[in-house]
């Protein structure tokens, strides 16, 4: 039986292991709130980055980044405030929004998709 939580799970701990090997510092992992869930919250230097992770087995349906539509984006936004809000970061705290786009085994990383 085909569990997609389980096939997610596993990519985006592929992604978490791509992350520490280019010197991230994971700070949260499947963050939620009402409002949605951001895959990896992790810092590079001092830019605090949230992180999309998708996975596609092949491009017939599509590439792994065009499923993070305009809606997605705002789901993450409001999920990256909240955060914020939570952890009492500054406002004006650095920070940026990527995706891990994961293809059969092909990782790329889109610093600042949205």
């Amino acid at each position: 039986m085909y569990n997609k939580r389980k096939v997610g799970d596993c990519y985006e701990e592929k992604a978490v292991v791509y992350l520490k090997q280019k010197g991230y510092t994971i700070l949260a992992r499947n963050f939620r709130c009402r409002s949605g869930e951001i895959d990896i919250v992790a810092k590079e230097k001092e830019t605090l980055c949230f992180v999309e992770v998708k996975y596609r087995r092949n491009h017939c349906h599509g590439y792994p980044e065009e499923a993070v539509s305009f809606y997605k984006q705002e789901k993450i936004r409001k999920v990256a405030q909240y955060f914020f809000a939570c952890h009492k970061l500054p406002f004006d705290t650095d920070c940026r929004f990527d995706v891990i786009a994961i293809e059969g085994e092909e990782l790329r990383h889109i610093i600042n998709a949205f």
